[in-house]
């Protein structure tokens, strides 16, 4: 279930970046007002992170997740009615809110279910999907919108995630007791958080920057890869399906391979080498592959260097948010939220900076520079983080 939820909440989440172009046209955005409404997303799934999460970890994920995947699937499908900027935005807005559950509730789930040398390829599977999901995006919306344009794209996809829910609800239980019972008797623990505790170890900040870092340049590839490639290399609709698809594939593979090398490199040397040797390196040589595709002129090459900085740097992923379960515990869902919610925020200023950089310079590669050199810094604070020492 939570793999599914993962292609969903992707499918959902890319299809407006698939469309990017067709809804600038005709909704008469410039690129600035586009980069508005990508972050508009950004910004409420960056502030409901926490909330979300703690929701999760106090009441349980089965009612939560049900509740904020029938949310969202609504606002997918009024994203096909929007008329404009304005109601662009605040639908958009408005989708960010559910979707801003699906990370840190998945997390909460995985830290209850899965034994602790498991969580990291728990969590590669979850996010492969979800990278899954993106690659089958164009496959999907491209071909809906050739034929019936992209507000019915939207229409369709919303209906994806009611369909999730219902199923959810009546199949998942928040406690094992709980299933051995049949689904009745004990209710989920209700688990209250030290904020204190958790905003003063220096642990936490380390992981939220890293994850700042890291997400600006994940982002780019949530929102405005598929314009950058069409507009800012030359690459045509038809051309588009391979393009937005391959980099996803790569991501994919690199979740799941990133996943089992955290548990087996952790069974083998520890929670150090296991955890941020691995996210480190990916980081590390990701940059080096966005300052080569910003660099290189040609169609692809761009191709090349993207696809391989979208699949290395995921490998560090399984890893990062394994960390949440390591140093949070019980409070997982919490303090992945809080993670997600710094990634987020720099979600936010990638989706602005690069449409203002654009605008302004009318250079599509100048803010590939500068997601390198966000990179880089992450893979430094990565290195700085002690998986081994508990924030609560």
């Amino acid at each position: 279930m939570l793999v599914i939820l993962g292609m969903v909440t992707f499918l959902d989440r890319i299809n407006i970046s698939v469309a990017g172009s067709s809804i600038m046209k005709d909704l008469d955005l410039s690129p600035s007002q586009w980069g508005w409404v990508q972050s508009a997303f950004i910004l409420s799934y960056g502030l409901l992170q926490i909330p979300m999460g703690a929701l999760g970890d106090r009441f349980g994920h089965r009612k939560i997740l049900a509740a904020i995947v029938l949310w969202w699937s609504a606002f997918t499908a009024f994203t096909g009615m929007a008329g404009g900027l304005a109601s662009l935005l605040v639908i958009r807005f408005m989708f960010g809110i559910g979707e801003a559950g699906s990370s840190p509730c998945s997390t909460g789930v995985i830290s209850r279910w899965f034994e602790k040398n498991e969580v990291g390829k728990a969590q590669g599977y979850v996010w492969a999907a979800s990278r899954m999901g993106g690659a089958l995006t164009p496959f999907v919306v491209i071909p809906v919108m050739m034929w019936a344009g992209w507000r019915t794209a939207f229409y369709l996809l919303g209906v994806l995630g009611v369909v999730w829910a219902l199923v959810w609800y009546w199949y998942y239980r928040d406690t094992p007791s709980a299933v051995l019972q049949k689904g009745e008797g004990s209710a989920p623990q209700k688990v209250s958080i030290t904020w204190g505790k958790l905003v003063g170890a220096p642990q936490f900040w380390l992981l939220c920057g890293m994850y700042f870092f890291y997400a600006f340049g994940s982002w780019f590839f949530f929102s405005w890869f598929p314009t950058f490639m069409e507009l800012g290399r030359g690459f045509d609709k038809a051309e588009q399906t391979y393009v937005v698809a391959v980099p996803f594939v790569m991501s994919m593979i690199g979740n799941i391979t990133g996943g089992y090398l955290t548990d087996r490199l952790t069974r083998r040397y520890g929670l150090k080498t296991g955890r941020k040797a691995l996210g480190s390196a990916s980081l590390a040589v990701s940059a080096v592959c966005m300052f080569l595709a910003a660099f290189i002129p040609g169609k692809m090459a761009v191709f090349l260097f993207l696809s391989l900085c979208f699949g290395i740097f995921d490998l560090m992923l399984p890893s990062a948010w394994a960390l949440c379960i390591d140093l949070g515990k019980q409070h997982a869902g919490t303090l992945s939220g809080a993670m997600n919610t710094a990634g987020n925020i720099g979600g936010f200023c990638c989706g602005i900076l690069f449409g203002e950089l654009v605008q302004q310079s009318g250079n599509y590669n100048l803010p590939l520079y500068l997601i390198a050199v966000m990179l880089i810094i992450s893979a430094l604070l990565f290195a700085f983080i002690n998986p081994e020492k508990k924030i609560v």
